[in-house]
C-alpha cells in the first residue's frame, strides 16, 4: 500500500493546469462517451490536446456526449469494448498516445447486482487490457487510472478515509473497484517502475460521488431528482440520512489532470490520490434533495421508499490531505455552486441551447475560479 504522506522531493508549489502543457499532447481517454469521459476529453480539447476517444457508443440522444457535440472536438472516436484486447491494444499502438486517462467502466452499485459478472470483467479485466496495451506501447510515459471512493473497506466512519486505508467493497461494483486498485500497485510494481526500464508512471484517483450536468444514469441520485422535477414526479429516496461526499465534476477532473502532468513530468506521484470536496459539502440525500427543488423551484413532492433488499453504504468521506499537501490541489466551487451550475445547465438544455458552448463556459469559469 502507498504511504500517507511520503516526502516529495519536488516543488508543490504549481500553476493551475495550463494549455502550454497540453497543447499538442496525444491523449487517449476511455470511456470517452460516458458522463466524466465527454466533460474531460471537452476540456483537454480546449486547452489543445489531441485527443484519442475509446468507449462504447452512447445509448441516449440526451447523453452529454450527443449534447455537447463531444465527438466533433477529437481526433479520433473508437466505438469498441475495453474487454476487447486485441482491438483496445491496437487503438493505442496506431494512436500513439502519451497520456493514457482510464473511465471505462460499469460505474453503478445497483446494476453491479444485477450483473455482477460483466461488472467484474469490465472493471478489473478491462482495466488488465488497458495496462497491457500500455505495455506494448513506446509512447505512452503516464496513466491515470480512475477508480472510486468506493474502494476502500467501509466501516461508517465518521472521518475521511486515507489513501493507506484498508481496500475493500460489500457490493459488486465497490469490490470490482478495490480489485482494480490492486492490479494497478501490482502493474506498477512489475511493470511501470524504474527498474522495469518502461519509463511509465501509473497513478490511481478516487473521487466522490460526481456531479454535474448532462449525467442521464439510471439509479444515480441527482440524475433522478432532475428527471423528476422536469417531468414534474416525486422525488422518489431510498436513503434521506445517507451522507455522501459530493461534488462538480470539473473538481476532480482538475485533479486528474494536475497529477497527469506531474506524471509526464516524472515527479513521483506514482501512486493513489483521493479527490473529494471539503467537509463542509459532505450532505445527505435529503439536503441535496431539498436544495434541487428550492434553486428549481418546483413543486415534486419527496417520496422516501426505503429499499433493504440491497446493501448501500450510508457514511462515507474522503480525506484528501495528501492532494492538497502535495499537488497543491484544492476543492474550487463549495456544493452550493455546484448544484446552480447543474441547474444551470439542465435549464439550457432544456431549451436547446448549443450545450458545448455551455459546457467550455462552465470549465472556463472553473478554471478562472480562485482556489
Amino acid at each position: 500500500m502507498e504511504s500517507v504522506g511520503q516526502q516529495h522531493s519536488w516543488d508543490s508549489k504549481i500553476v493551475f493546469e495550463d494549455e502550454s502543457f497540453w497543447h499538442g499532447k496525444r491523449v487517449f481517454v476511455t470511456g470517452h462517451t460516458g458522463f466524466k469521459g465527454s466533460w474531460l476529453s471537452l476540456w483537454l480539447s480546449s486547452l489543445g490536446a489531441k485527443v484519442t476517444g475509446y468507449a462504447l457508443p452512447p445509448t441516449n440522444k440526451n447523453d452529454l456526449f450527443h449534447v455537447a457535440e463531444v465527438e466533433s472536438e477529437l481526433e479520433h472516436s473508437i466505438f469498441g469494448d475495453i474487454r476487447d484486447h486485441e482491438l483496445l491494444t491496437e487503438s493505442i499502438l496506431k494512436t500513439g498516445p502519451e497520456i493514457v486517462f482510464h473511465l471505462a467502466a460499469q460505474p453503478l452499485v445497483r446494476e453491479s447486482y444485477r450483473n455482477p459478472v460483466d461488472t467484474y470483467m469490465i472493471n478489473v479485466m478491462g482495466t488488465v487490457n488497458v495496462f497491457e496495451a500500455c505495455r506494448k506501447s513506446d509512447t505512452v510515459k503516464a496513466i491515470v487510472n480512475v477508480t472510486t471512493d468506493k474502494c476502500y473497506e467501509n466501516k461508517e466512519w465518521i472521518w475521511g478515509y486515507r489513501e493507506g486505508e484498508p481496500l475493500g467493497g460489500y457490493d459488486p461494483y465497490s469490490s470490482s473497484k478495490a480489485c482494480a486498485e490492486l492490479v494497478t500497485s501490482a502493474y506498477r510494481n512489475s511493470y511501470f517502475n524504474n527498474k522495469s526500464g518502461t519509463g511509465v508512471a501509473l497513478a490511481s484517483v478516487r473521487a466522490g460521488n460526481v456531479i454535474g450536468g448532462g449525467d442521464w444514469s439510471e439509479d444515480r441520485l441527482v440524475p433522478d431528482i432532475l428527471r423528476a422535477l422536469i417531468q414534474g414526479n416525486d422525488i422518489i429516496i431510498r436513503s434521506p440520512r445517507a451522507v455522501r461526499p459530493w461534488q462538480h465534476v470539473l473538481e476532480p477532473l482538475s485533479g486528474y489532470l494536475r497529477l497527469a502532468k506531474h506524471l509526464y513530468q516524472g515527479d513521483k506521484v506514482a501512486e493513489a490520490w483521493n479527490f473529494g470536496p471539503d467537509d463542509t459539502d459532505v450532505k445527505t440525500v435529503e439536503w441535496i434533495v431539498q436544495s434541487f427543488c428550492r434553486k428549481w423551484g418546483g413543486k415534486s413532492k419527496i417520496i422516501v421508499q426505503p429499499d433493504t433488499t440491497l446493501h448501500e453504504a450510508h457514511q462515507l468521506k474522503l480525506d484528501c490531505s495528501k492532494a492538497k499537501a502535495y499537488l497543491n490541489w484544492y476543492p474550487r466551487w463549495n456544493l452550493d455552486q455546484a448544484i446552480d451550475k447543474i441547474v444551470e445547465w439542465t435549464l439550457a438544455s432544456q431549451a436547446n441551447n448549443q450545450m458545448k458552448a455551455i459546457c467550455l463556459r462552465q470549465i472556463q469559469e472553473f478554471t478562472n475560479s480562485s482556489q
